[in-house]
């Protein structure tokens, strides 16, 4: 189930679902229910990306990633096609519950079945999006965009499009892009005849340049979208950790680049916590004046 990538779907639902509270209330048990729901389908994403790159040929043994159950023979395709049905289904009744729970409209579930959808055709599927350069784009819109907005609007049960919740969704979107980028880099050679990802389209030092962007870019803006000194303090907290990633990714190759990606996740989660943690704090301190 690749556990340690949970922080990163977790990072734009806890910074969504923070900043509601703090700023509309809620109920913490909808908020709870969300971030079960966002655990459930990444859950979901990981087993269907294994099954698609065992059927493809991408997990073999020469891959420079960690092997996993399929290729080392602990799982069979009939008894991970079971964990991917049993999965849609905890997906579909935690989400089923989360908008009972919540008060949301129905259309909610819409946005959870194009999840699910995203969820299992990034290498499933007669034309699975993820091998032909469109990872980075969902990467972006489901675990930015929808993720920090989705949160947000199942907690609050409303939008408020300013730039202290906008910028944040971008950052998140554009730093979990980052992290796909990095595995994207540290595969390119198992990668090569079977998908077609950015690092493989314009190269290695080119991909490099590319994730830098996205590191600066997305850090920066946590620190546009900041309406406090708190806030900054905060995100500067993390910039040396981002800047020990960039130097990994820019001074390692293959295998060596795979602690890179624990590294940008848990930073990435610190980050969203930070900032979504200082802002109800201080939403609140200002809506307790007389």
């Amino acid at each position: 189930m690749r556990l340690r990538t949970l922080p990163l779907s977790l990072a734009g639902v806890v910074c969504g679902g923070l900043l509601a509270m703090g700023a509309h209330g809620g109920s913490w048990w909808a908020f709870a229910l969300v971030l079960l729901t966002a655990c459930a389908l990444q859950v979901l994403s990981n087993l269907s990306n294994e099954m698609g790159d065992h059927l493809s040929g991408v997990d073999s043994e020469g891959r420079e990633g960690p092997n996993y159950s399929m290729t080392d023979g602990g799982l069979t395709v009939k008894q991970m096609w079971r964990a991917i049905n049993g999965t849609v289904v905890a997906c579909c009744v935690i989400g089923l519950a989360m908008v009972l729970v919540s008060g949301s409209p129905w259309w909610v579930l819409l946005l959870g079945a194009a999840a699910i959808w995203a969820a299992t055709h990034y290498t499933l599927g007669k034309k699975p999006y993820g091998y032909i350069g469109f990872g980075d784009l969902f990467v972006f819109i489901f675990f930015g965009l929808v993720s920090v907005l989705g949160s947000y609007f199942v907690v609050a049960h409303t939008i408020d499009l300013k730039l202290w919740l906008l910028l944040p969704a971008v950052g998140v979107g554009l730093l979990s892009v980052a992290v796909l980028n990095v595995n994207n880099i540290r595969d390119m050679q198992s990668d090569e005849g079977i998908r077609h990802t950015i690092p493989l389209r314009i190269g290695v030092r080119n991909a490099r340049i590319y994730h830098t962007f996205l590191i600066v870019l997305g850090v920066a803006s946590f620190f546009f979208a900041s309406v406090a000194l708190a806030q900054i303090v905060a995100c500067c907290i993390t910039v040396p950790f981002f800047v020990w990633h960039l130097y990994g990714v820019w001074t390692r190759e293959g295998r060596r680049l795979d602690p890179m990606l624990p590294l940008l996740v848990i930073t990435t989660f610190v980050l969203a916590v930070l900032y979504s943690g200082v802002m109800p704090l201080l939403l609140g301190l200002l809506n307790s004046r007389p």
